[in-house]
Order: C-alpha cells, then structure tokens, then sequence
C-alpha cells in the first residue's frame, strides 16, 4: 500500500499546501469566527432562558447542541491558519457531526408537550411516549456519529487516504442515515397529528381552540417546523458528502458546507431561540422530571377542589328542598320564642345547636 506523501505534514508550507488537504482549502475565517460567536451568545442565551422559564430538558439539549456547534466552529478557526492542524481537525469533526443531534432532541420533546397540552385522543402514541422513543432513537444516532467521528479524527494523515478515517466515514454515514430515518417519522406523527386534530375542530374544547388560534403558539408551532427543516436539510445533505468521500468535489466545495451545515444549524438555532416556549409555549416549563409530579400533584389538587364544591352545591342544591343548608345556619324559635342556630354538619345530614 503506498504512502500518502502529505501523512507527515503538520504545517502549510510549499511541501503541504492547503489544496493537498482532502478539505482542498482553508476554512474561511470570517465564517467560521460568525458561527462561532452565533453559537456562543446562543450558549448563554438558552441557559438565561432555560432558568428563567425553567425549561430544564429543552434547555440542556439546546446548550449541549450550541456547545458542540461553538466548539467545532473554533476548530474550523484554528484550520484557517493551519489546515493540517490535527487539533483543529479532530475539534471540527467530532462536534460538529454530533452537535445537531442535540438540536433534534429539544424538537422531539416539544411534540409531547403540544400533544399533552391539545389533544390525546387525536395522537397515535401516547404523548409521554414520544420523548422516549424518538430522544432513544436520537441518542443512538448521536452516539453512532459520534464513534464515527472520533475514529476519523484519529486517522493520522489529512489527505483521506488512512483506513482508520475510512471506517469511521462508513460509521458517521450509518448515524446520519439513521437519524433522517428518524426525522423521516418524527415528521409524519407531527404532521399526522395535527391535521386530524383540525379535521376534528368541532369536537375540540374552547380552551384548545384557544391555544390553536393563539398567534403565539402558531409562531411557536412555525419555528418548530422551521428547525425540523433545517435540520433535515443539513443532514440530507452530509450522506451524500460522506458516501462521495474524503477528497471530493462535494467535501471541497466550503460554499456547499457554508449554506447547508453551518447556515442550516443557524436557522436551526435562531428559530429555536426566538420562539423559545418559554414565551411562545408556556405549557413546556418545568418540563423536568420533578416538573411533571408538581403540575400533576396541581391537577389533582384543583380535582379534588373541585369535586368538593360540586358536593357542597350537591348536597345544599338537596337539603334547600327540606329547608335545610349544609355549611350555614337555619334560623328557628324555640317553644320560649328564643332563637335557636341549627347548623347542618357536612356529610352528616344531621342537625347542632
């Protein structure tokens, strides 16, 4: 097997020139520095927004994914100055196969709140069921990526000729691949569910109607579509960038990667920060573990009030047949003509002076 002669280079020189390189050029420093600070301020945006609105689940995938994005965008940086760079390389693949992923993850856990917030009856599985299912699948995804991208990143030359980086592409194709399978079903129950909640309009109640005319929740319900999409996009097109392999005219085009990876995951982003739930969907917050057993415990409360008013109003609605009120006083005259209090005691039926 014949040696690559760029296996050695650590530095561009005349000997090791960018265009050697299976990228063919250097990352371009403006672009990658905006993606950088894009995703950094998204960072502290998403940790002020998470603890404010305490959206604990949504926030940790989306701080996790802008993470990844700010890590692997400053590993790009540091391939402008030097291409051949391997801390650059490694930093730069292994985030930012993986950081989407995350993304993904806070879109999967929205359909659950909407489905338990408008309509069970109308969903194929059962809302809680949906962050289970698709969030596992996800984390599969993730975790396939990500051993893809590690073994690539530990391949010891640049120019796609090391069988290490061969096998860790094949791996990253099979976790991309997966996750648009993933996505492919995610789409079909979101869509599924909402036109037969519409074709049902009739049966739904005044206050789901009013959560499906809000403006906000209809801004909400876009900005999940529109992160879906970019999403999708990006990893549409990064199966046919890999399968095309390390060297090609596709990996080689940074335009190409410009628009569909980075601009993509920054619409991503953007849509799932500017219609955070926190002030588009309030129903997600405190959407923890611990969350769901105070918002339950509440439900059950307001239940049980108001189970005990329908018995009091039960209860009076009977005795104001016979003259009698439960809770109050009736008014009588003793043979001496003094007044007696008798007071009815709840769920007794009978009379105390």
């Amino acid at each position: 097997m014949a040696v690559s002669p760029f296996v050695n280079c650590t530095e561009i020189s005349p000997k090791c020139p960018a265009q050697a390189h299976f990228y063919g050029y250097a990352p371009d420093l403006g672009t990658n520095l905006f993606f950088t600070i894009f995703f950094g301020l998204a960072t502290i945006i998403h940790v002020v927004a998470g603890i404010r609105f305490r959206t604990w689940s949504f926030m940790v995938f989306l701080i996790l994914g802008c993470l990844n994005e700010t890590i692997g965008y400053a590993g790009r940086v540091i391939m402008h100055y030097n291409v051949w760079s391997e801390a650059g390389f490694q930093i730069q693949i292994s985030c930012l196969i993986t950081g989407p992923a995350y993304f993904a993850a806070g879109v999967y856990l929205t359909l659950k709140h909407m489905v338990h917030n408008i309509d069970q009856r109308y969903s194929r599985l059962r809302a809680t069921w949906y962050p289970w299912i698709f969030i596992s699948c996800d984390l599969i995804a993730l975790g396939v990526q990500g051993a893809g991208g590690g073994m690539a990143a530990a391949a010891e030359d640049g120019d796609g000729e090391d069988p290490l980086i061969k096998i860790g592409t094949n791996i990253m194709i099979a976790g991309v691949i997966f996750q648009v399978v993933v996505l492919v079903f995610f789409s079909y129950f979101l869509i599924e569910y909402f036109v037969r909640v519409f074709r049902h309009r009739d049966e739904l109640s005044p206050s789901t109607l009013a959560t499906l005319d809000s403006p906000r929740f209809r801004w909400f319900l876009g900005g999940i579509v529109l992160a879906f999409l970019g999403i999708f996009i990006r990893c549409a097109y990064r199966i046919p960038e890999l399968v095309s392999g390390w060297g090609s005219d596709l990996m080689r085009n940074e335009l190409d990667f410009i628009i569909l990876e980075g601009v993509m995951i920054c619409l991503s982003t953007l849509a799932l920060t500017v219609f955070h739930p926190g002030w588009f969907f309030p129903a997600m917050t405190d959407d923890s573990f611990f969350g769901l057993i105070r918002k339950n415990r509440r439900k059950n409360k307001e239940k049980e009030n108001s189970d005990e008013v329908q018995l009091v109003t039960l209860q009076n609605g009977l005795a104001g047949e016979q003259g009698v009120h439960y809770g109050g006083s009736n008014r009588a005259e003793d043979g001496d003509g003094r007044d007696n209090d008798e007071v009815v005691k709840p769920g007794t039926g009978q009379l105390s002076t």
